[in-house]
Parts: structure tokens; C-alpha cells; sequence
């Protein structure tokens, strides 16, 4: 992929006051790719000073578990579908430094998840050799990575999720999950490749992690041709 490639982000800047992880949301809805406005920031009233007088609230996105199934290195990459089959998925991810309310250029932003029926690629969940729904991204010049994936499956004992980890300079500074609606969920999984596979056992309200802030990590959607888009915006330290 190109540096070109890796930096074509979807929609324009919108100005943001007040909660980040509210207004990421409307951003969402607003189609996914959708952008703060930071040139001029100051007198917009957003940015460090806005900050310090308490009149923008940046909020830490929680860290959550990590889980079993990372692995290091992935290939940097905006497709990781393999060819595996499902209803397409883009992602669009923002990271935010919290203490100032500024985009982070330049972050890596690695993701990981199961297939439509629930197997993980990579040597550590006995598949080795294999890599699909796995990449990383870096963030654009408006602080997003996107990822071209498939809507993911479940597994036992675990709600709907994606596996997410940011890099600055070297440092993991955010390792965390992203959830999905319950009804979006059930409504996806009516279609195939999905509905070839049980019930579910978890959903949001009973799953342990989710439990421990799942709820300020979950994505918005909306949909797209055969598809959808989901967005958040994640707050992080920046070291």
C-alpha cells in the first residue's frame, strides 16, 4: 500500500464542542469517515486552552483486556479480509490525545478479530501461517486509520468485538476493545455466512469485559451498499 493510499480518509472536518465520545458518535453518523475541525482550534474554542478552562472535556478511552489471540508485527494494511467471506465492514478509527483534545498524526493503530464463524487467524489461536482480519494502520493527517474488513462473528463466552491496540513512538498507549449494537448484530447475523451458526450465548449486558467500560467503546453505524461504516474516536495518553 501506498503512502497515498494509507492517508485517503473519508469526509470533511466538523467542529467539535463538548463530550469526545458523544460527538464521535454524531460524527459516525454523519458517515463515518467524518473529521474534527482543528485549524483554528483556539478560536473555535476547542484545543489545550478550552481544556484547561474546563470548557471541552476530553474523555480517556478505557483500557480493556487484551485477550488471547494478539500477535505482534502485523502487516501494515488497509484491507485484511483475505478473502475471508462476510457483510463488508469499514472502520474508521480516530485517536485523540485526551489531555489536549488534539488528533495524533502518525499513531499505529493495529486490530484483530474473528471470522463469521468465530476462528482467529495467527499461530497463537492454532492457526499458523495465517494472518487474515489482522493489520495495522497508521493515523492521517485528521488522525483516522481505516480498515477494510467484514463484520465480526462471536465466540463462546464473549460478546461481539474487535481487538484494538495504539502505538506512539514505539509505546502501546491504549489496548482495548470496540463493541457493536445487539440489534445492528442480530440483524446481520439474520444473513449468511452468519446465520449457518447458533444462537449466540453473549450479548453486551452480560459480557465481563464489556462490563468494565465496554459501553464508552462502542461503534457507531450506519449503513453503506451491501455494508456499513462504523466510527469511534478514541482517547488516549499520549505516552
Amino acid at each position: 500500500m501506498t503512502t497515498h493510499e494509507n492517508n485517503r480518509n473519508e469526509g470533511e472536518p466538523l467542529t467539535r464542542r463538548g463530550s469526545l465520545l458523544r460527538l464521535a458518535g454524531l460524527a459516525a453518523a454523519a458517515g463515518g469517515g467524518a473529521a474534527w475541525r482543528l485549524d483554528s482550534a483556539e478560536a473555535a474554542g476547542t484545543g489545550p486552552l478550552a481544556v484547561s478552562s474546563g470548557a471541552v472535556a476530553c474523555v480517556l478511552t478505557p483500557e480493556l483486556t487484551e485477550g488471547p489471540y494478539y500477535v505482534a508485527g502485523e502487516k501494515t494494511r488497509r484491507d485484511i479480509t483475505e478473502g475471508r467471506p462476510g457483510t463488508p465492514l469499514t472502520l474508521n478509527l480516530r485517536v485523540l490525545a485526551a489531555s489536549t483534545c488534539r488528533v495524533v498524526k502518525n499513531a499505529s493503530v493495529e486490530i484483530w478479530h474473528c471470522d463469521a464463524g468465530g476462528v482467529y487467524s495467527g499461530a497463537v489461536a492454532n492457526n499458523p501461517g495465517t494472518n487474515f482480519l489482522r493489520g495495522m494502520q497508521k493515523t492521517s493527517s485528521v488522525g483516522i486509520a481505516t480498515f477494510k474488513t467484514i463484520y465480526t462473528s462471536w465466540y463462546r463466552g464473549r460478546a461481539v468485538h474487535i481487538h484494538v491496540k495504539v502505538h506512539i513512538g514505539g509505546n502501546v498507549v491504549h489496548t482495548g476493545q470496540l463493541y457493536f449494537p445487539d440489534a445492528l448484530t442480530d440483524a446481520v447475523y439474520s444473513s449468511s455466512p452468519y446465520s449457518s451458526r447458533p444462537a449466540r450465548e453473549t450479548r453486551n449486558a452480560t459480557d465481563s469485559v464489556y462490563r468494565n467500560g465496554g459501553s464508552k467503546s462502542m461503534l457507531s453505524l450506519h449503513k453503506s451498499g451491501s455494508g456499513y461504516v462504523a466510527a469511534i474516536t478514541m482517547g488516549v495518553h499520549r505516552s
